[in-house]
């Protein structure tokens, strides 16, 4: 017999005949499935045009990054189109500079590394030969042999034409993000205006608020993390320079860059600079650049970046790891530099648009009550 409804008569459909903890979880696990597949669809679509998303996402850091050169150069009374201009040149100016700097370094320094070089390899083949591990002369020169014939193997099936075209790929990415970095440096206020009249009136007001409030957490996000990195390369570069470790300017780049990728890439230039002073100088002065390395990233995370950066937008390690692994895993080195930016814009703008969510909730009527219990008789 059928359940019928209580005072109507009317039997009850079988979904009402659920009880209401079940009903709210199957609702809860569909919505669950159509955010899921959403954002499946919009990662593929996404991969589908990797250059042109990396381009998007590395022009917009850089436009957070530039606009205070912009604004500067237009407080001076220039016209729009030349203060983007500007903050365009001032990008490729410093690119220029630092490629200019370490290419000197690296060509002065090449005869007399090569010697170091081949001196550290021998010592540290011997202290391995010599050592406690069980490894003879014999089977380091076959793993050293194995190894070659593994990089020469991979060298040769290395394809011409994918290379170019990977090169390509990235000239062209690079050359659009250029583009798309002046055009928004002129443009950015009348780009956003153009984008909130897409939806509906009720809608406005909220998006521009989460808009503002992401774009001002790329803007703190991505200044603080240049003066943090730029500290940190300082710091390690006067560490290395006083031990007599070769090749400090291209090590301190490469610790500026690691400064973007957060937890990842601080590990991996410690290690790489540490790898250079072992081969070069030996153990004693390897362990040094380590403590030194250990002791500007303790500077850096427990005082510099929550006064530059700011608490509100250094959220715990854990996400930020798995930012970094996902970013990492989609698209590269670039997917890890953009993951944390976007995570930073995500929580920002989602906290405003929840906000007004819960504003639109208090100040909406209440709903009448009919008495009954959520899953009725």
């Amino acid at each position: 017999m059928p359940k019928h409804t209580a005072g109507t008569g009317r039997p009850r459909s079988p979904w009402q005949a659920l009880p209401w903890l079940l009903r709210v979880a199957a609702l809860y696990g569909l919505c669950l499935l159509v955010l899921a597949a959403t954002a499946y669809l919009v990662g593929r679509l996404l991969l589908a045009v990797a250059p042109l998303s990396l381009a998007v996402a590395v022009e917009l850091l850089l436009a957070a990054l530039l606009h205070p050169v912009s604004r500067l150069l237009r407080r001076l009374r220039l016209p729009n189109t030349l203060a983007a201009l500007g903050g365009v040149l001032a990008l490729l100016g410093v690119l220029a500079l630092t490629g200019v700097l370490v290419t000197n370094q690296i060509v002065n320094q090449f005869d007399d590394l090569g010697e170091t070089l081949s001196s550290g390899l021998a010592e540290i083949r011997e202290a391995i030969v010599n050592g406690p591990l069980p490894v003879g002369d014999e089977q380091l020169g076959a793993a050293a042999e194995a190894a070659q014939r593994r990089l020469t193997q991979a060298s040769g099936d290395v394809d011409p034409a994918a290379t170019v075209s990977a090169t390509l790929e990235a000239v062209g990415a690079a050359l659009l993000a250029l583009v798309l970095l002046f055009f928004l440096l002129r443009d950015g206020p009348r780009m956003w205006d153009w984008l909130l009249r897409l939806f509906p009136d009720r809608l406005r007001a909220p998006i521009d608020e989460a808009g503002r409030a992401g774009w001002w957490a790329v803007s703190r996000y991505i200044g603080g993390q240049v003066v943090v990195a730029a500290v940190d390369a300082v710091g390690i570069g006067i560490a290395l320079l006083v031990i007599g470790v070769p090749l400090v300017l291209p090590l301190a780049l490469l610790t500026f860059l690691g400064g973007f990728v957060p937890i990842v890439g601080a590990t991996a230039a410690g290690a790489a600079a540490a790898l250079v002073a072992l081969v070069t100088e030996g153990p004693a002065d390897a362990l040094l650049v380590v403590a030194a390395v250990i002791v500007v990233q303790q500077l850096e995370g427990n005082l510099l970046e929550p006064l530059i950066v700011g608490r509100a937008l250094k959220p715990h390690p854990a996400p930020v790891l798995l930012a970094v692994t996902a970013g990492t895993l989609t698209a590269g080195i670039a997917g890890a530099v953009i993951a944390v930016p976007i995570l930073a814009v995500l929580h920002r703008a989602g906290a405003v648009l929840l906000r007004h969510r819960a504003e639109q909730r208090d100040t909406s009527p209440p709903a009448p009550d009919d008495g009954r219990p959520p899953d009725g008789p």
